[in-house]
């Protein structure tokens, strides 16, 4: 497949590169500065800013799904305006240029922990990553009223980390998966990758999410 993928330098972004690459996809980077990105076969890296819809809709025209792992950084002051604002701007552009399947990856604070309670609202979640998680949080409430993409949002469990790929997890949807034993639920940044183009070449979540963990 022809895929479009934002974020290829980023810590999830870059471990889907390298699965889609894997596979044998042919991938097209969108980067503000390309030279971050290594020459590797089946990669085309374009110049594009994530959050004009214009040059994300000229960099992804042509290609079968767009995949964002777009994140202004946790460190960002501004990550809630930033976070919207690019990734409302992909999706435009991928509508700009014709691509109905996008693949969105958030984050665990919209999963549900209780009847009604998301783990963001509740108090042990961390302040430094509130704001990056009500943003992604407020992104998937726009998706449920996205009719014209085929999109899919991803929500990784709570821990997220380096590690070796298994191309085994588990799915859920909407609620927090438990975790083993103590721990909470995790998954490998590896594994996350397999999980979101496992979706993309075999979409069993189209304008729904879902979550995974191992």
């Amino acid at each position: 497949m022809k895929i479009a993928l934002i974020g290829a330098t980023g810590f999830v972004g870059a471990a889907v590169l390298t699965e889609l690459l894997s596979r044998g996809h042919q991938v097209t980077a969108l980067a503000r500065t390309p030279s971050k990105i290594a020459p590797q076969t089946g990669l085309t890296v374009v110049a594009a800013d994530a959050l004009d819809p214009a040059q994300v809709a000229q960099a992804v025209a042509g290609v079968d799904a767009v995949i964002s792992a777009y994140n202004p950084g946790w460190t960002e002051p501004k990550i809630y305006d930033l976070f919207l604002q690019g990734s409302q701007a992909i999706l435009d552009g991928a509508k700009q240029a014709g691509v109905k399947r996008v693949l969105a990856v958030g984050g665990a604070g919209s999963l549900f922990v209780a009847p009604g309670v998301q783990l963001v609202d509740t108090p042990p979640f961390p302040a430094e990553y509130k704001q990056g998680a009500l943003a992604a949080r407020e992104l998937l409430n726009r998706l449920y009223k996205e009719a014209s993409l085929a999109w899919t949002f991803l929500s990784p469990p709570i821990a997220l980390a380096p590690g070796e790929r298994t191309g085994q997890y588990r799915v859920g949807a909407d609620e927090l998966l438990p975790g083993v034993g103590d721990a909470p639920s995790g998954i490998s940044v590896a594994d996350l990758a397999v999980a979101i183009v496992d979706e993309i070449e075999t979409p069993k979540h189209v304008q729904k999410r879902f979550t995974v963990a191992n």
